[in-house]
């Protein structure tokens, strides 16, 4: 992926490090896999406010992703790579042998007029779906189920990918990009390769005005408020505001959030901070 640095002709983008979209072959979406999305503003069915901070924004369209990759042993050709409005990731437009076209998350170095195919007696290459229990170890793989049939979950953000490092008789062992090592089941399918737009994280918005093209409105600090709107607020002159804190009291750091009694507890072998949760 290219980034692209803007010439500083305006305060706005002196600092700005963009997208240079390289890897897009096409800036048309495929209009049968489209689908309205309704702007809130942060209102809820009653037209008041329940989520401060939120409005205005460019208009989109949702993308109908294919995360189950279902369509077991049929070929399909990437036809473009597209933009996405709603990721960070770009994605690839599949045309498959029996005329249907889906979209796909796209994977790094996926190019237009590969073939690419899902099922279990596939062979792990780029782009390729299967049950795990099939890929070799060491696999870099992304848009990981967490249940049979469910369709990916882990894994689907821009350049990131889960490596295969082991597998037990029932599950499959993967380091995933916190570095945290989990247990998945090991008959969940995944797809081959690292998720593209991998320098997506080395973006520089250059000013605040790409945040609101964004829906983002400006967020108001805790400690610039008054007592009575916020528990950091208040004080005379610039106080720190003790302790950092939600706006309903909730500890902002260094609480533990995660319950001790999850579930999924027993499929986390090392935390990303190199723990081991107790059993």
């Amino acid at each position: 992926m290219a980034l692209k640095k803007y010439k500083p002709v305006t305060a706005g983008t002196r600092w700005r490090i963009g997208n240079a979209y390289a890897e897009i072959t096409t800036d048309t979406p495929e209009k049968s896999l489209l689908e309205n999305v309704k702007s809130t503003g942060g209102r809820n069915v009653q037209g008041r406010r329940s989520m401060r901070y939120i409005g205005g924004g460019n208009k989109k369209k949702y993308r109908v992703i294919d995360f189950k990759r279902n369509k077991k042993g049929v070929p399909a050709k990437v036809a473009s790579i597209e933009y996405d409005p709603n990721r960070t990731a770009f994605i690839a437009l599949l045309n498959y042998a029996d005329g249907e076209k889906r979209y796909i998350l796209a994977p790094n170095g996926l190019q237009v007029g590969a073939t690419v195919l899902a099922g279990d007696a596939v062979a792990p290459e780029l782009g390729n779906s299967l049950q795990m229990k099939h890929m070799p170890l060491g696999t870099m793989i992304h848009n990981i189920e967490m249940q049979p049939g469910q369709g990916g979950k882990l894994v689907r953000s821009a350049g990131t990918s889960a490596q295969l490092t082991n597998k037990e008789e029932k599950y499959a062992v993967l380091k995933m990009p916190s570095g945290e090592l989990r247990k998945v089941l090991i008959n969940c399918y995944a797809t081959v390769g690292v998720v593209s737009n991998s320098d997506h994280n080395l973006e520089q918005a250059g000013k605040a005005g790409v945040n609101r093209w964004k829906g983002i409105r400006p967020r108001n600090r805790g400690v610039a408020m008054n007592p009575v709107d916020h528990p950091m607020g208040g004080g005379e002159g610039r106080s720190s505001g003790g302790h950092p804190r939600s706006r309903t009291g909730k500890y902002a750091k260094g609480e533990k959030t995660r319950s001790l009694h999850k579930g999924s507890n027993k499929l986390i072998i090392q935390r990303k901070d190199g723990s081991k949760l107790a059993k």
